[in-house]
C-alpha cells in the first residue's frame, strides 16, 4: 500500500469529520463497522457521492450491496467542497467537439444535463433537503476572456438548446458581486450550489433505508480474486465476497489499483466560512448565487444559509494540511473582497480531490467486475452523482451511459509515483505565476 493512501489517516482525527461550517450544520448519523466476513452482490469501496449514488442504484435494481468506507460517510470532497451544482464537464463543449467529435461532445453534454436532473430527482424522491440555490457564475479575471465567453452562451443555446446562460458585462457582474477583481462573465441559471455534506448523507439514508449495507471505519486492505471468480475485499476485522467491486475512493485509492494511481493525481483544497455578515452578505453576492473565478487556481464562493461567506482558495501537493489554513485562504479571499480584509473567519478546512491530466473524469471497468470512477477535478457534484448510477445500471447490464463516459481518453501522469507530484507542483506553480499577469 503506497505512502499517499496516508492522506486518509494524514489530517485531522480518525473518525471524525473535519470541524467545517458544513460538519456544524448537519447531521451525521453514524454507522457500524464491518466487524464479520459477509456475502454481497457488489461491494462499493468508498462512500462518497459515486459509491453512494451507486449503492443506491443498484438497491433500486435489486442487488445486495456493501458499502465501506475507512473513516466516514461523506468524509472526503463530498462532504467538504464548494457545493456547486455545475453545468457539463470540466472542458468546455467546443474543446470536447474537438477532441472528440460532435456526436460525442453531444452525448457527454446530455449525460451532464441528466446528471443535474438526477441530483434534483434524488432529492424530491427521497426527501434530501440539499439546500438547493440556483445560479452559478463563471466570473472573468481577465478583460481578454469576457468575449470567448459571451460567444459560448450563444453557441449552447444555439447548437445545444441550452438556454439557461446569461451573459454578463462588467457592470452587470458588479451589480451581482461586489467585487472590483472582474471584468464580466456568465451566469448560469441552469445550475445552482447545494449543501454537499446534506446531499451525501441524504443518499446515504437513502439508500440504508433500501438495504444497503454501510461499514464506516472499515478500510479496505486488500481485493482478492477467489478460485470460483467471486472477489473478496479484506478490512481489518471483516471481509466481503462480492460479485463485483466498485471503487468509488477518488483521492484515496492509492495502494489498490495502479492502473488508476497513475491516472488520477490527489490534491488538497481549502474553504473558510466566515462570521455571520448580515445584511452585508447581500451587497456582496446580491442574487445568492455561487461563484467560480477563471484564474487556474480557481476561487469559489457562496454565501451560506445564515449569511456567511464560504470561500474557497488555494492549493496544495503535499500528505499534511497547512498549520494555518484560514490564513492561507484569507489572503485570495480579500483580493477578491478587499472589504473583507479583516473579517473574522469561523471555520477553516481542507479537503482532498482528485484530477486527471485531461481533467476529465477517469471511468472504467478496469478488470473483470471490477469499476473505478475517479477524477472529477472540481466538477464532480452532479457528474459523480451520474457516474456512480451509471455504473450500477453496467453491473445490471444497461452499459450505455458507462459506455460513453469510458470511452473519456485518459493519459497517465508522467514521472511515475515518486516524480509525479513534484511535476505537478511545478505545473501548478507556473500556472498559478500566470494569473497574476
Amino acid at each position: 500500500m503506497s505512502s499517499t493512501l496516508n492522506m486518509l489517516h494524514a489530517n485531522g482525527k480518525r473518525g471524525e469529520h473535519p470541524p467545517s461550517w458544513y460538519q456544524a450544520t448537519c447531521d451525521t448519523p453514524q454507522y457500524p463497522m464491518l466487524s464479520s466476513d459477509i456475502d454481497s452482490d457488489v461491494c462499493v469501496i468508498g462512500a462518497g457521492y459515486t459509491g453512494l449514488s451507486a449503492a443506491l442504484q443498484l438497491r433500486q435494481l435489486g442487488l445486495s450491496v456493501t458499502v465501506l468506507d475507512a473513516q466516514r460517510v461523506a468524509w472526503g470532497a463530498s462532504g467538504r467542497n464548494g457545493g456547486q451544482l455545475g453545468s457539463g464537464f470540466n472542458m468546455d463543449q467546443t474543446e470536447l467537439e474537438a477532441r472528440y467529435g460532435k456526436q460525442q461532445a453531444h452525448a457527454l453534454w446530455r449525460i451532464a444535463e441528466q446528471a443535474k436532473r438526477t441530483v434534483h430527482s434524488l432529492c424530491e424522491q427521497h426527501n434530501i433537503n440539499a439546500h438547493y440555490q440556483s445560479g452559478i457564475i463563471d466570473a472573468k479575471h481577465r478583460l481578454r476572456l469576457v468575449n470567448d465567453a459571451h460567444r459560448y452562451c450563444d453557441t449552447l443555446a444555439k447548437q445545444y438548446n441550452y438556454d439557461q446562460l446569461e451573459p454578463l458585462s462588467k457592470n452587470d457582474l458588479r451589480k451581482l458581486v461586489d467585487s472590483p477583481n472582474f471584468h464580466g462573465g456568465v451566469l448560469d441559471h441552469g445550475a445552482g450550489h447545494v449543501h454537499p455534506l446534506a446531499l451525501a448523507t441524504g443518499i446515504a439514508n437513502a439508500a440504508s433505508k433500501l438495504g444497503a449495507n454501510l461499514y464506516e471505519l472499515s478500510e479496505a486492505r486488500s481485493i482478492e480474486r477467489n478460485t470460483d471468480g467471486s472477489l473478496s475485499v479484506q478490512t481489518e476485522n471483516g471481509s466481503v465476497r462480492a460479485g463485483n467491486i466498485v471503487l468509488a475512493c477518488n483521492g484515496y485509492l492509492d495502494g489498490l489499483e495502479p492502473q488508476v494511481t497513475q491516472r488520477v493525481m490527489p490534491i488538497n483544497n481549502f474553504i473558510v466560512a466566515t462570521e455571520p455578515l448580515g445584511d452585508l452578505a447581500d451587497q456582496l453576492i446580491s442574487g445568492n448565487h455561487a461563484v467560480f473565478d477563471s484564474r487556474f487556481v480557481v476561487n469559489y464562493f457562496r454565501l451560506g444559509a445564515d449569511k456567511r461567506l464560504l470561500f474557497g482558495g488555494g492549493e496544495t501537493y503535499s500528505y499534511q494540511f497547512p498549520k494555518d489554513i484560514a490564513t492561507l485562504v484569507r489572503k485570495p479571499l480579500s483580493q477578491v473582497f478587499p472589504q473583507l480584509s479583516d473579517v473574522r473567519i469561523d471555520y477553516a478546512w481542507g479537503g482532498t480531490l482528485a484530477i486527471t491530466h485531461s481533467r476529465l473524469p477517469y471511468v472504467r471497468q478496469i478488470k473483470p467486475n471490477v469499476y473505478s470512477a475517479s477524477g472529477y477535478s472540481g466538477h464532480g457534484v452532479a457528474l459523480a452523482i451520474e457516474t456512480g448510477k451509471a455504473i450500477a445500471d453496467a453491473i445490471h447490464g444497461d452499459n450505455r451511459t458507462f459506455d460513453q463516459l469510458s470511452a473519456l481518453r485518459c493519459a497517465r501522469f508522467p514521472g511515475g509515483s515518486l516524480a509525479r507530484t513534484a511535476l505537478l507542483k511545478g505545473a501548478m506553480s507556473w500556472y498559478a505565476m500566470r494569473d497574476r499577469f
